[in-house]
């Protein structure tokens, strides 16, 4: 769910593109886009923080979670921009289970505090 978002901002589902606005649900395969000015904060079904930063383009490929086991996966990308990531239930129950790409790497979480930032180009 998104719990903030500021300036330019975007969620495109399935070719269509609206406003990011508080209290939207995101589902598997949204990307988040924002601006110059842009910024997204987003609370996951497992307690997972997401922080998109300005001029970025992440990419939600995968998301279940199962809240009795805790049991389940994530894969994001991030395309360009910025993203601050606190980890929640998913990756300390599941470790693996928690993937982000980038164009050039792919990052495992086992459960921590860490921001991915692709310049242009990269």
């Amino acid at each position: 769910m998104i719990k903030t978002a500021k300036g330019t901002a975007a969620i495109e589902r399935e070719g269509q593109k609206t406003p990011a606005k508080a209290g939207a649900a995101l589902m598997a395969s949204d990307r988040v886009v924002t601006g110059a000015d842009g910024s997204v904060g987003i609370t996951l079904r497992d307690e997972t923080l997401l922080a998109v930063g300005p001029n970025s383009n992440v990419w939600l490929e995968k998301y279940a979670f199962d809240p009795t086991s805790h049991e389940g996966t994530l894969n994001a990308t991030v395309k360009k921009g910025t993203l601050g990531v606190i980890s929640g239930k998913l990756s300390k129950q599941s470790p693996g289970a928690v993937q982000f790409r980038t164009p050039t790497s792919i990052l495992g979480v086992r459960g921590t505090e860490f921001v991915i930032d692709v310049k242009d180009g990269d």
